[in-house]
């Protein structure tokens, strides 16, 4: 992937990445900062400024004033807010890059933070709350994050936030949180597909070199001490059991961080996988199973997620737990192995194909990295995982008093489930 980075003077940076054969261009902003940089008080801050950027700034006084001239030149467009990172971003036909870089910037710069629009917005935050609630698929995530972290730790927290914290937001929040969060250190911009380099990167320059230097927000480092094994349930009543196993695991840059990619390929990701194939197809007692990870700079997890019949939950989790003890206690195959890699590279290369895949990805580790990662870099360190270093990490995560599983459903008993979880 060839890419560019530029550092400006007040240490924002600026990745390009051209595609000259491309038909369309990217352009994303991110900021270092999400909802584990908030207070308790705070919790929610960050993913309502979002929205707020959309709301108007001065050249573009209201919310359809920006999104008249995107949909005007057919601009697929949004923005997204995370625990560790948030991002705006326009996908458009590469003739019109000096527009949506044009209206990106603005708003990314120059957002009014109306006091009529934030009371507005309240409504729609509180509404996008509901909806996830009623999503127990999408909760029960949230459920889990509870309990591995705790509530009193940000990452703990939901992104969105209580209710409470929304209705009590004002305009001298949002600008306290923009000053210490939103600085030139913290912020990445990305152009990525076919676009005029020079002319892009002078605007930038021009547009960007206004942002403050700042520093780098502080937030609170995660210190795992859990000693037994734990099981949280929320009561509700629902078609389907959805449930989500797992353990703390390692951070960004761990010198194991890809033999867990490979260990989780194996177990949970495709139609292939032990989880799927056991789960699934032998047992019937899921249609969806997956495995997945997720990292932070000090810390992360692995997960097993399903949505279960409620009668078999207990079957679902031992049977999950079966598959867990099995891989501790035999490596796998040369040709397990081999599938897992090549599964793992392969979609690793299908994820890069398109513009908007690499701005999300070139920016993304630019911003929690600090470098631009290369295909051929990590394909290379998947390369040399070995069966051993699976196992090895496998005995290392999967021990009785690490698990965690979190449950969304018609249940109210947790001590039998609890009984379920002995690595």
């Amino acid at each position: 992937m060839e890419h560019k980075v530029t550092t400006l003077k007040n240490g924002l940076r600026v990745v390009l990445v051209p595609l000259r054969d491309a038909k369309t261009a990217t352009v994303l902003l991110m900021v270092g900062t999400g909802s584990r940089y908030e207070n308790k008080s705070e919790n929610g801050l960050a993913h309502f400024l979002e929205h707020m950027f959309f709301k108007g700034t001065k050249r573009r006084p209201t919310a359809r004033a920006i999104t008249t001239e995107l949909d005007g030149i057919g601009g697929a467009y949004n923005a997204f807010t995370g625990k560790n990172r948030t991002a705006y971003y326009a996908k458009i036909s590469k003739e019109h890059i000096e527009t949506a870089l044009d209206v990106v910037s603005d708003i990314f710069l120059n957002s009014v933070l109306s006091a009529s629009e934030i009371e507005k917005e309240r409504g729609a935050i509180i509404q996008e709350i509901n909806m996830y609630e009623d999503m127990p698929m999408r909760s029960v995530g949230d459920v889990f994050e509870t309990l591995l972290f705790g509530e009193s730790h940000p990452l703990g927290r939901t992104i969105l936030g209580p209710k409470e914290n929304i209705l009590s937001f004002t305009r001298t929040d949002f600008s306290r949180y923009l000053a210490r969060c939103y600085s030139a250190q913290n912020t990445v911009v990305c152009i990525a597909g076919a676009f005029p380099e020079s002319k892009v990167l002078v605007k930038i320059k021009k547009d960007f070199s206004k942002v403050p230097v700042g520093t780098l927000p502080p937030f609170t480092p995660f210190t795992p001490s859990q000693k037994v094994a734990r099981v949280h349930i929320k009561n509700k009543k629902t078609d389907q059991t959805q449930l989500v196993l797992g353990v703390l695991s390692y951070p960004f840059k761990h010198k194991d961080e890809y033999v867990l990619e490979v260990l989780t390929t194996v177990l949970g990701i495709g139609m292939s996988s032990r989880l799927f194939t056991e789960v699934r197809e032998r047992r019937g007692l899921a249609y969806f199973i997956r495995a997945s990870l997720e990292k932070f700079s000090d810390t992360g997890y692995f997960a097993v997620q399903a949505g279960v019949e409620h009668s078999n939950l207990h079957k679902a989790v031992g049977t999950i737990m079966q598959e867990l003890r099995k891989i501790k206690r035999f490596q796998v195959t040369p040709a397990e192995l081999t599938k897992a890699k090549e599964h793992l590279k392969g979609s690793l290369a299908l994820s890069l194909e398109t513009p908007e895949d690499l701005a999300g990805h070139a920016a993304t580790s630019l911003t929690l990295l600090g470098r631009v990662e290369t295909l051929e870099g990590i394909k290379s360190r998947v390369d040399a995982v070995t069966a051993g270093d699976v196992q090895r990490v496998a005995r290392d995560l999967f021990k009785t008093q690490r698990l965690n599983l979190a449950i969304i459903g018609p249940h109210a008993k947790e001590k039998p489930l609890l009984s379920l979880l002995r690595a």
